[in-house]
């Protein structure tokens, strides 16, 4: 498909939402028009996708496979507040595709596709532009999705990127947050608390680690990685989940409420990169952090006591460690985070709030 309205003009008044003004459009080469920035830049991360029509017309065709049900999400990043300023283009075109991945990944969705709104601020340069495209361009590779369309303006305010990922899953297999269930045992993939920890880096407000520390956590902040090969293996399996953004125990706690129970984390059990195990080593205080950080994007989720030979199938199948964590109780027993000795744990902030 073509990216429609603001990529492409359909009347006189679609000349006021392009990127930049006409009177710069043909500025001695410098800066592209709104015509060229799709053709050279954009087009291209279509290729292969039948659907998109080289981003040519006002919409994209897609056919769910026989059986399959289509899985949709979509993500919203504004620079200053989901990635900052001065972050690499490309980390910031990986981490916009990557959440939105995360999410169709926690569905038990394998992802297909996805449509790209960009909302460029006044001054964005080209060679930002080109690196952005490069970094979509290599994970759409990477995780074998395509570009199928979207829409472009300019803005005086910040920078501001939408993103909605297509994803497919079989059909009544899509797994929900809702239906936990007392008894049932809690799971997670990776690692977790990198994120929060990476973002503290970044602000400066965590010192005392080494290089190669830093860079990791800043890396698993910049660009997580959705656990894309795990999650379709949880359908069937899982009665809930989700993927972790605005914290641990924020998202327990979504799953927690639309399912109608209460849950129990153990946090010697919550895995920790080496990196993670560094920072907690010198400030203990930092456990708040890893449990209400935010920004891990790894799958937590809820299956059934005795399924610990099936999730251990399917993390050496998928090289991704999956880690038990806890318990899911009755909806009175709460949602609480304990120590080693089963001592209650208090955190003054559960995680992330958008509002």
């Amino acid at each position: 498909m073509r990216f429609s309205t603001g990529w492409v003009a359909k009347s006189g008044t679609a000349r006021e939402r392009i990127m930049v003004p006409p009177d710069k459009a043909d500025g001695g080469g410098k800066r592209p028009g709104e015509f060229e920035l799709i053709e050279k830049i954009f087009a291209p991360l279509a290729a292969g996708a039948d659907g998109a029509y080289a981003l040519k017309d006002d919409a994209a065709l897609y056919r769910s496979a026989p059986g399959c049900e289509t899985v949709l999400t979509v993500d919203a990043m504004v620079a200053g507040v989901h990635f900052l300023p001065e972050d690499p283009p490309e980390s910031v075109a990986r981490k916009l595709l990557r959440v939105n991945l995360s999410d169709l990944a926690a569905k038990g969705a394998v992802p297909k596709g996805y449509l790209l709104t960009t909302v460029w601020a006044e001054g964005t340069s080209l060679e930002w532009i080109e690196a952005f495209a490069s970094g979509l361009e290599s994970d759409q590779v990477r995780y074998g999705v395509t570009l199928w369309g979207g829409d472009t303006v300019k803005t005086p305010g910040p920078l501001t990127l939408s993103l909605t990922a297509i994803g497919e899953v079989a059909e009544g297999q899509m797994i929900r947050r809702g239906g936990a269930r007392p008894g049932d045992d809690l799971y997670i993939t990776g690692t977790v608390g990198d994120g929060g920890l990476g973002l503290m880096v970044l602000q400066d407000k965590l010192r005392g680690l080494s290089a190669a520390d830093a860079a990791f956590l800043c890396r698993r902040y910049r660009e997580p990685d959705p656990r894309t090969d795990v999650g379709p293996k949880l359908c069937g399996i899982a009665h809930a989940a989700l993927d972790v953004s605005d914290g641990l125990m924020a998202d327990l706690g979504h799953i927690c409420e639309v399912s109608g129970v209460g849950a129990r984390v153990e946090m010697d059990r919550v895995p920790l990169s080496e990196a993670a195990r560094a920072a907690l080593d010198n400030d203990a205080g930092l456990v708040a952090q890893i449990a209400g950080g935010g920004d891990d994007y790894e799958i937590l989720f809820v299956v059934p006591a005795g399924k610990a030979d099936a999730i251990a199938g399917i993390a050496a199948e998928t090289g991704v460690p999956v880690t038990r964590i806890g318990s899911i109780l009755r909806a009175d027993q709460g949602l609480s985070a304990v120590d080693g000795s089963g001592r209650q744990i208090p955190l003054k902030q559960l995680g992330y709030r958008h509002f």
